[in-house]
């Protein structure tokens, strides 16, 4: 991911506080996003803002997943939010095989790409 433009990121965060929070939203998150999170904890990266483990509940994927699953009751109970484009309500998920989705107000849930790499990777 370091290779991708505008790069920034957190500390990565500890085996204990990714536990807690898949217990908390009751998933289990793909081995990419778990990586993601002992490397990094959150990053922003060319125009994204990608959830994580982080004290900011407008990036915490526990808090931002819990918000979203409260206003969309057709989501699956093991997708959590990976990002919130905060442009027309879209909403970018992943699931536990590391899929990507988006919902948007009004329609169907969309599979996007395979991987988190693959979905940053969808803008060049």
């Amino acid at each position: 991911m370091e290779m991708l433009p505008y790069f920034r990121a957190s500390d990565g965060v500890s085996e204990e506080n990714i536990d807690k929070a898949e217990k908390t939203l009751n998933v289990q998150f793909a081995s990419e996003y778990r990586s993601y999170l002992t490397k990094y904890g959150t990053v922003s990266v060319d125009g994204h803002e990608l959830t994580g483990i982080h004290s900011s509940k407008r990036l915490n994927v526990v808090d931002v997943t819990i918000l979203e699953k409260d206003r969309n009751s057709d989501i699956p109970e093991n997708w959590y939010v990976l990002e919130q484009a905060n442009i027309d309500d879209i909403v970018i998920w992943q699931n536990e095989r590391g899929e990507i989705f988006q919902t948007c107000p009004g329609n169907k849930p969309m599979k996007i790409a395979n991987s988190i790499v693959e979905y940053l990777s969808l803008d060049e």
